[in-house]
């Protein structure tokens, strides 16, 4: 991996690692990881072994507990409702797939030849994986603080933006259908794969003729980024629900 490419990144995050080697890692995508690995030994390896995958674990719970005490902070009046739409929203994977751009990541990630080719690394769950990736890493390196400083920096305008709690896709999308007399979504799980420790859910959601897909590491969350995909394809977010969209 390019040191000065290395050296751009941490002077975007504002973070100099004490250890490289996890900042090199979280920006390892298993199929990078399981090429060199094959290509050491010639055997079948564990899958996602030498990945970014185990610091994804560990930054989505990082991210998720910083974002919350955030928002803790700046909103001492909204209960717990509230607050799980505001935080539902900003750590979503649209929402780490923007920071991700805003950070340059795409030229960052280590990936293998065969994944470039189709573009790998322009995906959103890719990016949204790498950058919490990142935030583990900075965590084993610096602790909370040094996770906080990349958060704070980088959700600022996201946060800014909620002049409301957003209201929650698959919420929005119910309300959406049941306003045009249609009947309620159906969701369905496409896939559910990856290791224990960091699954991957793909579901699908189909409503008015239509149908949108989600992934996450939660059956909820994957549901929740399905009715958004949904929602998008009809013009209709969860602020313009009742008042736009295909009619």
């Amino acid at each position: 991996m390019d040191g000065n490419v290395l050296d751009r990144l941490q002077d975007r995050i504002g973070y100099r690692f004490a250890d490289a080697a996890l900042l090199r890692k979280a920006l390892t995508h298993r199929s990078a990881a399981h090429q060199r690995s094959v290509g050491r030994s010639g055997r079948r390896v564990v899958k996602g072994a030498g990945s970014n995958e185990r610091l994804e674990f560990i930054g989505d719970r990082v991210l998720g507990l910083l974002m919350a005490e955030w928002l803790l902070e700046r909103y001492p009046g909204e209960q717990e409702g509230a607050l799980g739409s505001r935080h539902a929203h900003l750590v979503s994977r649209t929402a780490l797939a923007e920071v991700a751009h805003a950070l340059d990541l795409p030229e960052a990630l280590d990936v293998a030849l065969h994944e470039e080719r189709i573009g790998i690394r322009e995906t959103a769950n890719v990016l949204a994986d790498a950058l919490e990736a990142i935030l583990g890493a900075l965590y084993l390196d610096g602790g909370l603080e040094a996770a906080r400083g990349l958060v704070r920096r980088y959700w600022s305008g996201a946060i800014t933006a909620q002049a409301q709690p957003p209201k929650d896709p698959k919420t929005a999308l119910q309300e959406w259908v049941l306003a045009r007399g249609l009947s309620l979504p159906v969701y369905e799980i496409v896939s559910a794969d990856g290791p224990s420790h960091a699954p991957r859910f793909v579901i699908a959601v189909h409503a008015a003729g239509a149908s949108g897909e989600g992934e996450a590491g939660n059956k909820r969350a994957a549901e929740s980024a399905a009715a958004a995909s949904l929602l998008a394809q009809f013009g209709a977010g969860p602020g313009t629900v009742s008042g736009s969209g295909m009619k």
